[in-house]
């Protein structure tokens, strides 16, 4: 399947294609398992197109993508520690006598 090909078809098309694809793809390493799938290229070609599929889905929804990762961002760093002022517990250090053990 060629990109052009797929990139003048709808996002539901697309989706129903990728459902298809991942459903073949494990079949496709099922019969390889069990060593009916007398074309094993098809295992690569598939994964292939599955990720074909799985690519233009991304960039169709890329417009919306930027707006939602400033609201994760923000919504990450007022959920910080360091944000809210809270500072971590410092580490305890290893008492004298482990350290003296060692050594000897």
């Amino acid at each position: 399947m060629k990109a052009s090909d797929l990139r003048e078809k709808s996002v539901e098309d697309l989706r129903e294609l990728q459902a298809s694809l991942a459903r073949d793809t494990f079949q496709n390493r099922l019969k390889n398992f069990t060593n009916r799938l007398d074309d094993t290229s098809q295992i690569r070609k598939t994964k292939r197109d599955l990720a074909r599929v799985i690519t233009l889905l991304g960039e169709r929804g890329a417009s919306a993508a930027p707006a939602k990762a400033v609201a994760v961002e923000t919504a990450v760093a007022v959920a910080t520690p360091a944000a809210s002022g809270a500072e971590a517990a410092p580490k305890k250090k290893k008492s004298a006598k482990k350290s003296e053990a060692k050594q000897s």
